[in-house]
């Protein structure tokens, strides 16, 4: 069984987000930590990215953060390397398609192999355009991660029959971040993926309430949290291990009993 679809083995899955190397790297290696022990099921890292553009302010300053401390995608691999030395925790890449270019996707997608990175989420690539880098990612064992939205209904059937991993089921439309009110018909989109899905359905975008949390995942299968995250990131800087601990363990409660 892949880490991933063990991760949706016991219950809901709690799957919180982080930008790589925000606000050092040090400190990253320390969240991934302290959210592996707080519970998280899953952990996500933005590989940093001057364009990313599927996310809202908060985690477009993540990156630029990052990248000015100086993260780059070498050391995002070896960092991951050494965390899996401690974890076996399932841990995803989300990037770009022009990163993944510029590295050279063979190249990209060996590393993902050789340092313990799952499985990979690229928000720019269209679901009919996947098999730009979907050849690398099953030759190298790494599953791609389809995301469906609420715009996508005639979609999601044809989508969700060939996903890998889970599904990311976007909760509502534009760029990522904290919302106060979340799509209305989220439960219907997860029960058509499911109609052909063989992997698990995890809602994200916009979620930072355990309330939220506790609603989307008793929809689905797991909530995914991320800018609410990166704030608290942003928020404490090189103090932030134990807020979001805090944070991560109140989330994981929430969908637990979903």
């Amino acid at each position: 069984m892949s880490r991933i679809r063990h991760a949706f083995e016991n219950g809901k899955a709690f799957i919180p987000f982080i930008t790589g190397g925000d606000p050092t790297l040090d400190v990253t290696e320390q969240l991934i930590y302290a959210m592996d022990e707080a519970g998280a099921d899953l952990i996500e890292i933005g590989v940093p990215f001057s364009d990313p553009v599927a996310e809202g302010v908060v985690i477009q300053d993540a990156n630029e953060r990052a990248l000015a401390a100086g993260c780059t995608t070498d050391k995002l691999f070896s960092l991951v390397e050494k965390v899996r030395e401690r974890t076996q925790t399932p841990l995803v890449f989300l990037t770009y398609i022009n990163p993944i270019y510029t590295y050279g996707k063979e190249r990209f997608l060996r590393r993902c192999r050789e340092t313990g990175v799952d499985g990979l989420i690229v928000p720019d690539l269209p679901f009919e355009e996947k098999g730009e880098i979907l050849p690398e990612c099953e030759k190298y064992g790494v599953d791609l991660i389809s995301l469906i939205a609420p715009t996508s209904h005639e979609r999601i059937a044809m989508i969700a029959k060939e996903a890998q991993g889970f599904i990311y089921c976007v909760s509502s439309l534009g760029v990522t971040g904290v919302r106060s009110e979340l799509g209305a018909d989220i439960g219907e989109m997860v029960k058509l993926a499911r109609q052909e899905a063989k992997v698990p359905c995890a809602v994200g975008f916009g979620i930072s309430t355990p309330e939220q949390a506790a609603k989307m995942a008793a929809l689905s299968d797991g909530a995914i949290v991320g800018s609410a995250i990166v704030k608290l990131v942003a928020e404490y800087g090189e103090n932030s291990v134990e807020p979001v601990a805090d944070y991560v363990r109140r989330m994981k409660e929430a969908v637990k009993g979903c």
